[in-house]
C-alpha cells in the first residue's frame, strides 16, 4: 500500500496545488474510504489553506447528523446511492465555508454486497457553490477492500480536478 498511498500523495499534492493557484476551498465527505481522502490531502504540508474540512460519515447515522442527509432518502435508496452520494456533497458544502465537496459512498467488501449493490459500487457526488451536485457512479468489481477504497479516491481526485477546470470555465 505504500507505493500506492506514495503515488496518491503525489496526486493530492497536485491537486491542492490546483485548488491554490484558483483559490478554492476543499471539503470531503467520505464513508466507505473512511478519512483516507482526507488523509491524502493532509499528507501535504500547507494543506490547510486550500483542504477547509473533512466529514468521516460512516454510518447512516452520521450522515444525517453530520451533513443533513434526510434519513428518509437513505431508508428510500439506501446509503450507497447517487442521490445519498449528491446529499452528502451538498450537506458537505453547507456545513463548511468550502467552494467544493467531494463526497463518496459505496461498497468496499467483503461483505456487505448485494445483487442490487455489489461489493465495488461507489457512488461520488460533488458540488460547488450555486451550482447542482454532480455525479459518478464506479463498479469496480470485487478487486479487494484496500483496492476499492484507493480506487475511490483515485476517482474523488478526478472529480474535483473536473470541477475545478468547470469553475473556471463554466461551459466546458
Amino acid at each position: 500500500m505504500s507505493e500506492d498511498f506514495d503515488k496518491l500523495a503525489a496526486e493530492a499534492a497536485a491537486l491542492l496545488q490546483l485548488c491554490r493557484a484558483r483559490g478554492v476551498l476543499l471539503a470531503t465527505a467520505e464513508s466507505c474510504t473512511g478519512g483516507l481522502i482526507a488523509a491524502l490531502l493532509t499528507e501535504t504540508p500547507g494543506s490547510s489553506d486550500v483542504f477547509e474540512r473533512g466529514f468521516v460519515t460512516y454510518s447512516n447515522a452520521a450522515k444525517t447528523e453530520m451533513l443533513g442527509v434526510p434519513a428518509k432518502l437513505i431508508a428510500r435508496h439506501g446509503a450507497v446511492s447517487e442521490e445519498v452520494a449528491r446529499a452528502m456533497a451538498s450537506g458537505a458544502l453547507a456545513h463548511s465555508r468550502a467552494d467544493i465537496a467531494v463526497a463518496v459512498t459505496g461498497v468496499a467488501g467483503p461483505d456487505g454486497g448485494s445483487e442490487a449493490k455489489p461489493v465495488g459500487l461507489v457512488h461520488f457526488g460533488t458540488a460547488w457553490r450555486d451550482r447542482a451536485a454532480i455525479h459518478s457512479e464506479q463498479r469496480l468489481g470485487d478487486i479487494g477492500r484496500r483496492s476499492i477504497r484507493l480506487a475511490a479516491v483515485r476517482e474523488a481526485f478526478r472529480l474535483v480536478r473536473v470541477l475545478v477546470k468547470r469553475m473556471e470555465n463554466p461551459v466546458g
